[in-house]
């Protein structure tokens, strides 16, 4: 079970910065061979969403208010270390990611855009596709919506 700490920008320690984005990089730039500029200037009005165990974050997402990213809440930058996916540590640190969305910004509605194949994946926790499937960063992307 993962130690979830949801975290504020400013609230992050260097260290939390650090592991935060060397995870982020390490799955969607080196794991999918994609380029693309992940620091997006973005991170500052999002609340981080930080998985943990024994002392390493492995698990992590973050969060929008409705209008920081889309128009409605949001969840993205989804990532669990590919050593760890095995403990099901993706849906973990989803669910985390759900309920802070209802508490902190008392939202309902959340949307993703969720890389196609893991369709199944997000549709298991609540969300459902609308509209078409698109390119984002060269990858098949579809948006998602948990009502």
């Amino acid at each position: 079970m993962l130690d979830i700490k949801v975290k504020k920008f400013n609230e992050l320690t260097l260290q939390e910065l650090y592991s935060l984005l060397k995870l982020r990089s390490q799955i969607f730039v080196v794991e999918q061979d994609c380029v693309y500029q992940d620091l997006d200037g973005k991170d500052a009005k999002a609340l981080h969403i930080l998985g943990i165990t024994k002392n390493e974050i492995v698990a992590y997402t973050r969060i929008f208010k409705p209008g920081d990213y889309f128009d409605i809440a949001s969840i993205g930058r989804v990532a669990v270390d590919k050593d760890h996916r095995k403990y099901g540590y993706g849906k973990e640190i989803m669910q985390a990611s759900i309920n802070a969305v209802k508490e902190t910004f008392k939202e309902q509605q959340i949307k993703i855009s969720a890389q196609t194949y893991l369709g199944k994946f997000y549709t298991e926790l609540g969300f459902k596709a609308i509209g078409k499937e698109y390119l984002e960063d060269g990858i098949p992307h579809i948006a998602m919506l948990k009502e």
